[in-house]
């Protein structure tokens, strides 16, 4: 039974040229996943405010928002916990200086589980697909960003 709101903010960290965006591997509960940078809005906290948070936590360093892209319309639950309904809300976004965090080719590239359980690569537009993505928000974002990009 649904009994809460989880309220998630995510960042679609385009490159310079447009053409690739960022996605985010990581290791939670014993599992790999893939989606956007980001995570959850904190209580007091702004979107905006929560944007910038979560980019300084997972990059280290500082982004410039570029736009609202997407919030969620649908219905949809948690993956973790049966009380959630997620909503979740995208921005696009530069960075404001060259990538000083770790940037792989290989999907899961985790250093050391117990110490960082997260590793960022770029992904062609071009190239990404819908499956690449685990939860079913992402997937509806990577569509909608295809879209854009025709």
């Amino acid at each position: 039974m649904i009994t809460r709101f989880n309220v998630r903010v995510y960042f679609l960290l385009l490159s310079d040229d447009q053409q690739s965006v960022l996605l985010s591997d990581e290791w939670i509960g014993g599992k790999a996943y893939t989606k956007f940078p980001g995570g959850g809005l904190e209580y007091g906290e702004g979107i905006v405010e929560a944007l910038h948070r979560e980019a300084m936590e997972e990059l280290g360093q500082s982004i410039q928002l570029t736009g609202h892209f997407y919030t969620t319309e649908d219905f949809v639950p948690s993956a973790f916990s049966e009380r959630d309904q997620i909503i979740s809300v995208y921005y696009t976004a530069r960075l404001l200086e060259a990538p000083q965090f770790r940037v792989s080719t290989i999907p899961h590239d985790f250093l050391q589980r117990e110490q960082r359980e997260e590793s960022f690569r770029w992904m062609a537009l071009s190239e990404l697909t819908a499956e690449e993505m685990s939860f079913p928000i992402d997937q509806k974002v990577v569509s909608l960003l295809q879209e854009k990009s025709v």
